[in-house]
């Protein structure tokens, strides 16, 4: 395996066609006689739709058809084995019924020959409702009953409460995440086409394969009539892994019609029908001895969930393993909403857990007077304690080191607002951060073609990461050459089978697939070269090399062209599967470390991120430049996390009242840090994979807010419990 590619910094193999705007995306296909689709969402968050009146839209212009409750195919529901399978909840279909769960949703869907005529047409349609007073937020519904716990979640070892009791110091607090939305560049968008039963469909999606099962099952037809297509995403957070509403409702409106339909999600909808990171409360308690060991930690998180289904959000899963400690125990549970259903959202679960557990590890840390990163460090483990196994690679306090002397953390004056530069107090503030290694089955195919060139393909997707990229440098790896000699396809359904492209897997998952096959092809070019009338015909074909292109043998050298055209062949192919199982003797996890300095003017009342360190352990790093640039992008949402962000409702209606770019506030350039350095450990885990890769999208953005946090406490002494931190939190006596 070549290792002057593998961790080189190389730019995007896909740049060229996005910054050309020739890279299509899912509302950019076009096939002839195509209709388009515009929703009529709910005005009403809780209720029913007592009538809908279509007559006046019906006379306007280009109106095709409107569907709603009354008007729309029978479809099926996913059925449990699904379910259970892909671990999601029993999906609704949109127009099911005349209930109304949420605000913003589907009601209605008009077509019309044009968008600006079926959107039109969708602002006469006249729906009347019986309305409900809705639930509207997480404190609101835990006032009106008990949480259910989510059984499944819970974790408990030793005695929590024993020893927290009996501890020589102890903190207990409660923080709170808001809801967020994911925003995306790309809009929602389904273009759907059937021809002879069978449904092609170009989706914004993360999750090609996925969508292709789910769109079957909903249908009730055999996944081989299904073409799920996403070759280019602009980009997901988590909100395109599943298919909303939307999608179903335009392949449907496209069988129906019997011609293509294209449906793009309005930006304000998309705070509604597509997903959103929940709402959280959690209460932790942590207890330490007197020398500053964690003797117990309790971590209890609620979060908010919808009407139609079902959604955890794994705050605890890191407190369980993080730090080492005997008594541990984790609850979650949820609480009904009128909202659309919550999802993933970058490192779901534990982008806001780790935003409550290092919050109160630094309250720990103060109340026992040690330095936060000494307290860090005291109570780091090798093992996890959730499992009794050691961690397959654990790089943690070498992370702490190097972004500590990068930040020069050992020059931070503990003192609360001791630390000043011209008008402003800075605040030093730290945390770690963590997320799960996980991996999926996997297959792939590459090819070395007659015309020099190699090919590669899996039904994954790159949804802005970098995968058609580090695929590319995976082939030239073991094949020596150039990437602009490497095609690589992904986002089909009809490829070789890949994963969703969420939970830092991808990376894990495709790329040894990709290897092994690339391994393959090498091996078929081998034999072919050896087989009557090949270049080497008689040679031992395990006696050959290959490198840089070349085939080696017996003093003489020949490029793969060359062997496949004395052949008469087009292609030496290789196909491989890869499956999740990495063995029960390790516990699989990447570790890292945030350190942040921000800035107090209390004199015009400025909060702002002025510098970032990040150490990241994420095993074997494949390119320097996607992978820095993944943590770059993690960084900035911690921040938005932190200091911006927060979806907010009217609660006499349940709406959304801040649905657009203008209101919903995310960092923009002149929010950004002045400096960000991320330093990349790059300890291959060949434990995990023969690889050593692990992901590395999630784990950026987990535990940045807290550093933010904390570093707002070092500099102002107001710990901000409740995200985001407001400027009025700041100058409240």
């Amino acid at each position: 395996m070549s290792t002057d590619i593998i961790g080189a910094a190389k730019p995007r193999i896909d740049g060229t066609a996005k910054l050309s705007g020739s890279a299509p995306y899912a509302a950019d296909h076009y096939p002839a006689n195509l209709a388009y689709a515009y929703g009529v969402f709910s005005t009403i968050a809780a209720g029913e739709i007592t009538s809908i009146d279509v007559s006046q839209a019906k006379k306007m212009p280009g109106v095709i058809e409107i569907f709603h409750h009354d008007n729309f195919p029978n479809l099926h529901r996913t059925p449990s084995s699904f379910v259970q399978q892909n671990k999601v909840d029993e999906t609704r279909l949109p127009f099911e019924d005349n209930h109304v769960y949420y605000g913003g949703q589907f009601v209605a869907l008009v077509i019309a020959d044009t968008f600006e005529n079926a959107r039109d047409a969708a602002y006469h349609v006249d729906v009347a409702y019986r309305a409900k007073k809705p639930v509207t937020s997480l404190s609101q519904a835990l006032a009106q009953g008990e949480p259910k716990p989510a059984d499944n979640k819970k974790h408990e070892r030793g005695d929590p409460d024993t020893a927290y009791s009996g501890a020589a110091h102890k903190i207990e607090a409660t923080y709170t995440t808001p809801i967020e939305t994911h925003n995306p560049m790309e809009m929602h968008a389904t273009t759907a086409h059937w021809h002879d039963g069978h449904l092609t469909f170009y989706e914004a999606s993360q999750g090609v394969v996925f969508a292709k099962h789910t769109m079957a099952a909903i249908f009730g037809i055999n996944p081989a009539r299904i073409d799920a297509r996403a070759p280019y995403i602009g980009s997901g957070f988590g909100s395109k892994l599943w298919i909303w509403p939307h999608a179903v409702a335009c392949a449907a409106a496209a069988r129906e019609l019997d011609r293509p339909v294209q449906l793009v999600v309005p930006r304000q909808q998309m705070f509604t029908t597509t997903g959103h990171r929940a709402a959280t409360q959690q209460k932790i308690r942590l207890a330490t001895d007197d020398d500053g060991k964690l003797v117990s930690i309790s971590h209890d998180s609620i979060n908010t969930t919808s009407f139609v289904n079902r959604y955890v959000e794994s705050c605890g899963s890191c407190t369980k393993s993080l730090y080492g400690c005997d008594n541990v125990r984790i609850t979650e549970s949820t609480v009904q909403v009128n909202h659309g259903t919550p999802t993933s959202m970058r490192a779901p679960g534990a982008a806001q857990g780790l935003f409550a557990l290092e919050s109160a590890i630094d309250e720990m840390a103060e109340q026992i007077g040690m330095d936060p990163l000494e307290f860090r460090r005291r109570n780091y483990t090798a093992r996890d304690g959730s499992k009794d196994l050691p961690f397959s690679s654990v790089h943690l306090l070498e992370a702490y080191d190097k972004a500590a002397d990068k930040f020069g953390w050992s020059k931070r004056n503990p003192k609360i607002g001791s630390m000043m530069r011209g008008p402003e107090i800075l605040g030093w503030g730290m945390a770690a951060c963590n997320w799960e290694a996980m991996k999926r089955d996997c297959d792939a195919r590459v090819s070395l073609r007659a015309d020099g060139t190699a090919f590669a393909s899996c039904a994954t997707q790159d949804i802005g990461t970098g995968t058609y990229t580090i695929v590319a440098q995976t082939v030239a790896s073991l094949t020596g050459l150039p990437l602009e000699r490497i095609e690589v396809e992904l986002g089909n359904s009809s490829y070789p089978k890949g994963p969703l492209s969420g939970g830092s897997w991808a990376t894990a998952t495709a790329l040894p697939a990709i290897h092994n096959a690339t391994a393959k092809a090498i091996d078929a070019l081998k034999q072919h070269a050896v087989e009557e009338d090949g270049v080497l015909a008689g040679r031992d074909a395990g006696q050959l090399e290959f490198v840089n292109g070349k085939l080696h043998g017996n003093g003489r050298s020949f490029s793969f062209a060359d062997v496949l055209k004395a052949r008469k062949i087009g292609e030496a192919f290789g196909e491989a599967h890869t499956n999740a199982a990495s063995g029960d003797e390790y516990s699989f996890r990447s570790f890292g470390a945030h350190f942040v300095e921000i800035g107090w003017d209390p004199g015009i009342s400025r909060l702002r991120v002025h510098r970032v360190v990040s150490a990241i352990d994420v095993g074997q790093i494949v390119n320097a430049k996607t992978a820095a640039n993944q943590v770059e992008g993690a960084i900035d949402m911690g921040i938005g996390m932190a200091l911006f962000e927060q979806t907010e409702y009217d609660h006499r209606t349940g709406m959304p009242i801040n649905n657009n770019y203008a209101e919903y506030l995310v960092p923009t350039h002149l929010d950004q840090p002045e400096s960000v350095d991320v330093i990349l450990l790059d300890h291959p885990d060949t434990k995990f994979n023969e690889l050593g890769v692990r992901g590395i999208g999630e784990i950026g953005i987990t535990g940045m807010a807290a550093a933010v946090a904390n570093a707002v406490y070092h500099a102002t002494g107001k710990r901000v419990r409740d995200l985001p931190i407001r400027i009025e939190d700041l100058i409240q006596t």
